[in-house]
């Protein structure tokens, strides 16, 4: 049966049919959140003091002029988000197809696949945003802040983030056993980690290795904030920047509602 045919047989759906699924994942998030909310904070003290301090500290011209506490902070905010993005986006994924099948009963329910991608990637944006919040509020008390511009690096990790976890919802839920999703980790999210212009300027690296780099949504996500926190222009525009994050967004979306489909419509 075609999905539009199951659509026409089920009861009216609710006027936003993603809150429920969405609605589903904060009710499970509500009994766990205790146990990440310490960590949400002692993660950015510790990596401020370790990065920002201890090796800052070792940095006596900063970068570019700028202290490398200050410069280094935006690069983690938005490293942050990417990782919150990409583990929410790989197991809970992969375990709802092939371990607790969550999904296959969402189905079952008046939900179409596409109410169920875009609830649960709601709830991966939601713990993005608390994610960062978190990380911008703790650096700003260590005054590595400089910018009011600051507040808007939250919706820019909400986007970084959307590029980042749906092309990775496409992914988790095509592979066929988990260890494809640490091999995801090792040899993507990692060196993006180390060369995306987090933890020293990308102009640093040889051209080939550059480019690559300006191919992450990373990096647009970590110019963008850096910009924010520093009060100045990023390297590229503004508009070049959203774009291109809102291209993988898309795109990533599109591939997650086609794989989602075709393991749920039957």
């Amino acid at each position: 049966m075609t999905e539009s045919a199951r659509e026409r047989s089920r009861p009216p759906l609710p006027r936003v049919p993603a809150l429920p699924v969405l609605a589903h994942h904060l009710a499970g998030y509500r009994r766990t959140w205790r146990g990440g909310f310490f960590s949400s904070f002692l993660l950015p003290v510790l990596t401020v003091l370790g990065f920002g301090v201890g090796v800052g500290g070792y940095v006596d011209q900063g970068v570019g002029g700028v202290r490398y506490l200050d410069w280094i902070v935006p690069g983690l905010i938005a490293s942050t988000a990417v990782q919150v993005a990409v583990g929410e986006s790989t197991w809970p994924v992969f375990s709802k197809f092939q371990w607790i099948k969550t999904y296959f009963a969402q189905s079952a329910a008046p939900l179409r696949v596409v109410d169920i991608l875009t609830g649960h990637l709601a709830f991966v944006l939601f713990r993005v945003l608390c994610s960062t919040a978190a990380f911008l509020l703790v650096t700003t008390l260590f005054g590595a802040v400089r910018s009011p511009w600051a507040l808007a690096t939250l919706p820019v990790v909400v986007l970084l983030g959307l590029a980042v976890a749906a092309p990775t919802f496409a992914y988790a839920s095509v592979v066929s056993s988990d260890s494809w999703l640490a091999m995801l980790l090792r040899f993507a999210v990692i060196p993006m980690s180390l060369f995306a212009g987090v933890f020293f300027p990308v102009e640093s690296l040889p051209g080939a290795l550059r480019w690559l780099a300006y191919a992450t949504p990373l990096w647009h996500g970590v110019d963008l904030c850096r910009a924010a926190t520093l009060g100045v222009a990023p390297q590229w525009s503004v508009l070049g920047h959203l774009l291109y994050l809102a291209a993988w967004s898309v795109a990533g979306w599109l591939l997650a509602r086609r794989a989602f489909r075709r393991r749920l419509v039957v």
